[in-house]
């Protein structure tokens, strides 16, 4: 079986090595080889590396954009008016007219030191000389004495410092791009700076800025600006403005840029092979090029067949592999049906029959959802990370291709698996399967933009394509859905999903079954609640125990009062038959009867294995003691105890082993009303002793461990059920 099926998964995986040039590029020619006749050929290969590397030499087109544009001369508005609110406070300047006092007059006056000043003001007072001063105070004095009446003037000059230096001091205590030099401007310089700073700006936003233009070029290009169109005295504080609103306001036109991507692509001539009948292709002992190999594949010299060397090392790879999936399965599931290899088999062989029918398509998504559905995270998992593998060397695709779609169908193989963590459960129904449908879209979408753009550094050139990809993973998780339950029914599988469905109580047979056997269902639920919570405890398939015990009593609806949960009190059929034979024959054939029941609706096999395994091979005690008391009366009476024995297989799994326990214990639980807590797990541990000790559970894989976790178990649930009420006080009756 392991060769049979190393050569099936060869030959389907490996079939670029049936048809391999021994004459390839890079080779050396055995011989001379000329051309038959004259040609002209297509070299696509080398035509198509051109084209993708005109691709992505394009340069991109920028735009400027407009609302960075918008935000920065608002940030500068912002400065100007804030500078505005400073010389409000400052006042006007001049504050005299310059035909009295020049402007350097004025400038020295008011900022210049209070020694200073009064200096000025006592060399007015006594008619001093100006021996001693400096220059602006001479300038200054010289000034004013040419003013007669300079009363007043003293006034503004004095009103003039007193704001000065509070302006002063307010722009050295808040931080801000003013300073002293843009206090000394006059309003009539300050309001030309402000119509060349925004000119300046504009010019700059109109050539546009790149984002990442580094912050010394940008102050650069500034000073160049600035120093031919501000007023000298203001171009610091212009060069300050600017620098801290101007940032990159140029951004990327994808489509122009893809547009001019392709049609330098377009612009691309076909490389054209030519040679002339006669001519040498190659000589021998030469190394084969690209275009002595397009001759030679287009006159069938290339000598084409199958590479029985490298069939055989990829054969032994393909054996490697499965080799790694055997040790997997046997780790983590390892009770596989040979319908499930089959199914895994089918499953990976439609890989590269889709590439081959598509040459680009490889349908990874789909298989890994449905395997991780089906068999779980780590069979998933593990056969999507191989099969990648086998696919890039075996398959002629592109790995810029197969990587998206690969990262798809792992993602899917380990995420609708059934987890086995309790933390995290399998995926129950086909919205949240349909939700990851979408997220391997996404995966798809995204990863192939992130390996092409490695070859097409204009990202966006790539953009349509990664969208393309990205629908396709959709479109292939939702054929996935559309097939599973196809896949389901004819492989016999039973997915979380498929349980949850099964575990419908509106289902027909499930329905009858609360119809006709009402004692029955409720009986099943009791035990469907103590069966799950200790399958949850266990790790087990919760979902599997829930739905096989809801089936497991259906057989009873062959003779519902055969049953004293469904006599309801009335006369037990038992006592009018009076032979314990005929009434174990009844009880047992509820297992047979279920059995024909599930067959009938088309119940899975692993529903169908709780019906006879939750009864195992054990005895029908009551009657069995009813016909030894018969014995007694009649020694002749032949007793066979296999006659009160269930025909089995006893439970084969961990959870059909849950559900014979907790169907032994369900009636004792329920009798228990007034018990304490310890008297039941008394009680549910000799039950379970006695399955135990019956040898009823040694198929089953539970443990001496696991049976004390369960009983505990079973006694937490019907402490649940069987919780003290509060005592309502009677009402006295009305005398009314």
């Amino acid at each position: 079986m392991f060769v049979l099926i190393v050569l099936l998964l060869s030959s389907g995986l490996g079939y670029r090595f049936y048809n391999q040039p021994k004459l390839d590029v890079g080779k050396i020619a055995p011989q001379t080889l000329t051309a038959p006749i004259s040609v002209h050929v297509e070299d696509v290969k080398t035509t198509e590396e051109r084209r993708r590397e005109a691709r992505s030499g394009a340069s991109a087109v920028w735009v400027v954009d407009q609302q960075v544009n918008e935000e920065i001369h608002q940030n500068l508005q912002q400065l100007l008016t804030q500078g505005d609110k400073i010389r409000e406070k400052l006042g006007n300047f001049p504050f005299v007219k310059t035909s009295i006092l020049s402007t350097a007059t004025q400038t020295y006056l008011r900022q210049a030191p209070e020694p200073q000043w009064q200096t000025v003001l006592q060399t007015l007072e006594k008619n001093s000389n100006l021996t001693g001063l400096n220059s602006a105070q001479k300038r200054a004095v010289k000034e004013l004495r040419t003013y007669r009446d300079f009363s007043q003037l003293l006034k503004a000059i004095a009103q003039a410092r007193q704001r000065y230096s509070m302006t002063l001091n307010s722009l050295s205590e808040n931080e801000t791009l003013y300073d002293a030099t843009f206090l000394n401007l006059s309003d009539a310089d300050w309001q030309e700076t402000q119509i060349q700073v925004r000119q300046t700006l504009e010019r700059m936003l109109a050539q546009g800025i790149y984002s990442r233009l580094s912050k010394d070029n940008l102050n650069y290009a500034i000073e160049m600006q600035v120093s031919v169109s501000v007023p000298k005295t203001a171009q610091s504080l212009a060069r300050r403005l600017l620098s801290a609103v101007i940032t990159g306001n140029l951004i990327k036109d994808i489509e122009q840029t893809k547009l001019i991507a392709e049609q330098a692509a377009q612009a691309v001539e076909p490389t054209i092979v030519s040679i002339q009948k006669g001519e040498v292709i190659v000589k021998a002992g030469e190394k084969i090029t690209q275009a002595d190999f397009v001759l030679l594949d287009r006159f069938q010299l290339s000598q084409r067949g199958i590479d029985s060397l490298h069939l055989m090392g990829f054969s032994g790879m393909v054996g490697l592999a499965v080799a790694v999936f055997r040790l997997v399965e046997r780790r983590i599931r390892p009770k596989l049906r040979s319908s499930d290899y089959i199914l895994i088999l089918f499953l990976t062989l439609s890989a590269p029959l889709l590439i081959v029918l598509t040459k680009s398509f490889t349908g990874l998504p789909a298989i890994g959802l449905l395997l991780g559905s089906f068999c779980g995270t780590a069979i998933g998992g593990t056969v999507m990370g191989l099969l990648t593998i086998l696919l890039s060397i075996g398959t002629e695709l592109s790995w810029h291709d197969l990587i998206p779609s690969a990262a798809g169908g792992i993602l899917g193989g380990l995420m609708a698996g059934q987890w086995r963590f309790p933390a995290r459960e399998a995926l129950r129904t086909r919205e949240e399967l349909a939700t990851l449908g979408i997220l391997i879209g996404l995966t798809q979408g995204v990863v192939y933009l992130l390996v092409n753009t490695a070859i097409a550094p204009l990202w966006y050139a790539v953009l349509g394509t990664a969208v393309i990809n990205g629908l396709a993973g959709l479109i292939w998780s939702i054929l996935a859905l559309g097939l599973s339950p196809y896949l389901e029914a004819l492989f016999d599988l039973v997915t979380p999903i498929r349980l949850a469905e099964l575990s419908n109580p509106n289902r027909p047979l499930l329905k009858r079954l609360a119809h006709e056997t009402p004692g029955t269902f409720q009986h099943t639920l009791f035990v469907a609640t103590l069966a799950e919570a200790a399958a949850r405890a266990l790790n087990c398939n919760v979902e599997l125990v829930r739905a096989g015990i809801l089936y497991h009593d259906i057989g009873k609806m062959h003779d519902p009062l055969g049953f004293i949960e469904n006599q309801m009190g009335g006369p037990n059929k038992h006592d009018a038959i009076n032979d314990p034979w005929k009434s174990a024959e009844i009880i047992k054939k509820h297992v047979s009867e279920g059995l024909v029941m599930a067959r009938q609706y088309k119940l899975p096999s692993a529903i169908q294995a709780f019906i006879p395994e939750h009864q195992g091979t054990i005895l029908i005690a009551y009657f069995y003691q009813a016909a030894q008391q018969q014995q007694k009366h009649n020694p002749e009476i032949v007793l066979h105890a296999s006659d009160f024995r269930y025909d089995g297989p006893i439970p084969q799994s961990k959870e059909t082993g849950i559900a014979m326990l907790a169907d032994a214990c369900e009636a004792a639980l329920r009798s228990q009303k007034d018990a304490t807590p310890e008297a039941a797990l008394i009680m549910v541990n000799k039950i379970l002793k006695a399955r135990w000790q019956d040898n009823q559970l040694v198929d089953s894989g539970l443990t001496r461990q696991e049976m004390s976790q369960i009983a505990y178990i079973f006694v937490q649930v019907w402490q649940q059920f069987h919780h003290k009420r509060i005592a309502y006080p009677q009402l006295a009756p009305s005398n009314q």
